[in-house]
């Protein structure tokens, strides 16, 4: 199979390199100035500091540049040291605080803090432990999941952090997936216990103001490999079940953002795995499921992306398929603090010679705003 899915790849690149030779100038219907601060408020990055200063990229890169989000991290992969932005409860809070003073708009401030094996807010630096889905579900009930849900939304709001990406709507198909049913990370091997179980996460944080973000689309329970090492086929254990957590809190209005995986299903999309296939994301989760709100692709620093594509197909390819927000978590392999004005370079010139729709920026912009005005703090 990985033979396969190399060839798959190969072919994918070389018909999305075609596309772009072909492609012709276009005529804006904006100013290309409009232009790059929209497909900025697509970008979420991340950087490393646990103070803020003007010599770091992140200053400029909102200030200047206008990104949308950031994302941060206890933990620095690239350098494998600590600390990356978190040491403590009155350091991040000043941090946060001085981040989204930088801009008049709003700041999309996020974080992993699902709980149990995924947790950047540790003992260490003055948190509580917070426990994992397995844990909180482990009683049978939702009282447990709201109370640890309550918890954690309201630390986050006090430390100015808007957003949590979680809970995780995986279903524990495979017990032994190294990424989510090894490190308790699911609520249930049953899709109805997942699904009751993360309205009560989701509701707990919407009383605090705080969103929360569904994952990972459409489902990596079943997988048997990491998509942080590289890409996770699930085309022969995943089931149409794995959507059913999606359909019940999308019909209960409830979700604000949906993050998607790396998984590979030939089941959904022959051809791209699912952050970049449109009939993953615009197909199934926009049109089947009827999801109207924001689309975040999970970390684009992640092995199943960066080891099998250009950064040019990677993001292109991403919104092609309907993601509204690039996750550049600049914690993969790499450290690039020069990432978002790349990224922003190359979509405005995809967007100029006709490969991405002008109007594609302009719906995921609109979403994103949006979203930003629902916020409470």
């Amino acid at each position: 199979m990985k033979h396969t899915l190399t060839k798959f790849f190969a072919i994918a690149a070389i018909v999305a390199t075609t596309f772009s030779c072909h492609s012709q100038k276009v005529e804006l219907t904006v100013p290309e100035s409009q232009l790059r601060t929209e497909i900025a408020q697509m970008l979420m990055v991340g950087f490393r500091g646990t103070t803020l200063t003007k010599e770091n990229h992140i200053y400029n890169d909102i200030k200047e540049l206008k990104i949308g989000g950031v994302i941060l991290f206890e933990y620095d992969a690239p350098s494998h040291k600590r600390p990356r932005n978190i040491t403590s409860r009155s350091q991040l809070k000043k941090l946060c605080s001085d981040l989204q003073a930088l801009n008049d708009e709003k700041l999309l401030i996020a974080i992993d803090q699902e709980g149990g094996k995924v947790s950047r807010l540790k003992e260490k630096y003055g948190f509580p432990t917070f426990a994992g889905a397995k844990q909180m579900a482990a009683s049978g009930n939702t009282d447990s999941t709201a109370y640890w849900s309550n918890l954690t939304a309201k630390t986050l709001k006090q430390l100015g952090i808007n957003l949590n990406f979680a809970p995780c709507t995986d279903v524990d198909v495979n017990p032994d997936c190294p990424i989510i049913g090894k490190l308790g990370r699911s609520f249930s091997s049953s899709p109805e216990e997942v699904a009751r179980h993360a309205k009560a996460w989701i509701t707990a944080h919407k009383r605090h103001g705080v969103l929360s973000c569904v994952k990972h689309f459409p489902g990596h329970g079943s997988s048997d490999s990491d998509t942080h090492l590289g890409i996770a086929d699930v085309s022969e254990t995943w089931s149409d079940k794995e959507l059913i957590p999606y359909r019940r809190l999308i019909k209960d209005n409830v979700v604000d953002l949906v993050m998607t995986s790396h998984v590979y299903n030939s089941k959904l999309d022959k051809d791209w795995p699912a952050t970049l296939s449109e009939k993953v994301i615009t197909g199934h989760l926009r049109k089947r499921l009827g999801f109207k709100g924001v689309v975040v692709t999970d970390d684009l620093a992640m092995g199943a992306m960066m080891k099998e594509y250009s950064f040019d197909t990677i993001l292109t390819r991403a919104i092609l398929a309907g993601a509204d927000i690039l996750c550049l978590s600049n914690n993969g392999d790499t450290y690039d603090p020069e990432i978002a004005s790349k990224a922003i370079d190359i979509i405005t010139e995809k967007v100029k010679d006709g490969t991405i729709p002008e109007k594609r920026i302009h719906e995921s912009y609109d979403r994103i705003m949006a979203l930003k005005k629902s916020l409470k703090f």
